[in-house]
């Protein structure tokens, strides 16, 4: 008997036994269905805020005070202090692979118009903070070099405090009026472009802006900044540009060759790394837990099988009287249980698909299914079928013919 012939046979042979079938194949089904899932909503947040973080510049250098955190321990609040405006003159004068920079102060607090409030977070920076960050004013403009140097109570804020202190729509009557901020007022001379809420669901336009020399004097009182933020060049420069600045500040704050760096320097690339790194971790740990069901599945197909063997003794026992060898017999049975397995693999990427593409967006999560998923899914459930197939095939294989036409 050919495999064409036995494939045939091992068809009718599932055909016939729709509903046993089917309930192999579920735990396929949902197995796959669970793995593709997974996978696409992993990809999708990985490139949501792979994308994300790219809007706000691949060149994005941060400096914070202290030195690096990662071990974590607790520094001294002296050690958080050590950004003062004299590293931030000597960067602008000094700079070659930089090419925007901004001294940042920030402080949270209740913004009130009226009758009416709102909580929020002023950054203090500088007017080429908008460049960095890849901000756009949509209403007037930013504040401009003579506002920082006389430290001018102006700002330019965030759609979000628009809508909560003056009305869905009211960017232009905003423009010219006086909000306060704590108990500082600030005349807005500027509206952001609306950038929406972050993949870490933080509202991106709930913020005002001011020159950084205004909130430092007025609004925070401290005379240190709590970063600051730099463009390089170009993002295949940020190396370049993060051991520039790293020389620039040692030499400012008079370290020696040994000491140990007393702030940071955090590049946009490596951030994306790091939450890709976690996003991939995150992502292999729901994959293995969903994987899982497909254990169960395949339990279930060699059990499935199993029976049928047991219930189609007596067949097997004539088909080896009329010459099948035992091959022939493992072999059918083999592709059998391979049918189970793929056609459930198939429908669970279907499954799978239909929910990625079309559920999972409904709920407000990134779905992006990769193609390679789909490649492994159907390795995976061939693998599946031949090996829990092996045993039923080799119990069907090893029968004495004799015995089998006399089982009842």
């Amino acid at each position: 008997m050919n495999i064409l012939n036995l494939i045939k046979v091992s068809i009718n042979a599932v055909a016939n036994n729709k509903m046993r079938s089917f309930l192999s194949m579920l735990g396929i089904i949902i197995g796959v269905a669970a793995v593709i899932i997974m996978m696409s909503i992993g990809q999708g947040s990985k490139e949501s805020i792979r994308k994300e973080l790219s809007t706000m510049g691949t060149n994005l250098l941060t400096i914070r005070p202290g030195a690096d955190m990662r071990g974590g321990v607790r520094q001294d609040p002296s050690s958080m202090q050590t950004l003062k405006m004299a590293d931030y003159q000597r960067i602008l004068a000094e700079k070659k692979f930089v090419s925007y920079v901004s001294p940042e102060v920030t402080s949270s607090g209740q913004v009130i118009y009226g009758n009416n409030n709102t909580t929020s977070t002023i950054y203090g920076e500088s007017s080429e903070y908008l460049d960095i960050k890849q901000w756009e004013v949509e209403e007037g403009t930013v504040f401009t070099e003579e506002d920082i140097r006389k430290a001018s109570k102006v700002c330019v804020v965030g759609a979000t405090i628009v809508k909560e202190l003056f009305g869905e729509g009211k960017e232009n009557e905003a423009i010219g009026k006086n909000i306060r901020f704590r108990s500082i007022p600030l005349r807005i001379v500027g509206v952001l472009k609306s950038k929406g809420y972050n993949s870490w669901g933080m509202d991106q336009d709930n913020v005002i802006i001011a020159p950084y020399t205004c909130v430092m004097k007025r609004i925070a009182a401290q005379t240190y900044f709590s970063s600051i933020v730099c463009s390089a060049l170009t993002e295949e420069l940020s190396d370049a540009a993060i051991e520039e600045l790293t020389q620039i500040l040692r030499s400012n704050h008079k370290l020696k060759a040994d000491a140990v760096d007393d702030f940071t320097i955090r590049s946009q690339a490596e951030m994306m790394e790091t939450m890709s790194s976690t996003m991939d971790t995150v992502t292999i740990i729901l994959v293995v837990a969903a994987a899982f069901s497909l254990l169960v599945a395949g339990i279930g197909i060699m059990n499935i099988m199993l029976v049928s063997v047991t219930e189609r003794t007596k067949e097997i026992g004539l088909r080896m009287a009329v010459g099948a060898t035992g091959l022939v017999i493992s072999l059918q049975f083999l592709i059998e249980s391979v049918i189970i397995s793929l056609t459930g693999g198939l429908l669970g990427i279907l499954l799978g698909g239909l929910v990625s593409n079309f559920v999972v967006p409904l709920i407000g999560m990134p779905s992006s299914i990769p193609a390679w998923s789909i490649y492994v899914s159907f390795a995976v459930c061939t693998f599946i079928g031949v090996i829990f197939g092996y045993i039923p095939a080799r119990k069907a294989a090893n029968m004495d013919p004799i015995e089998a036409i006399r089982h009842e």
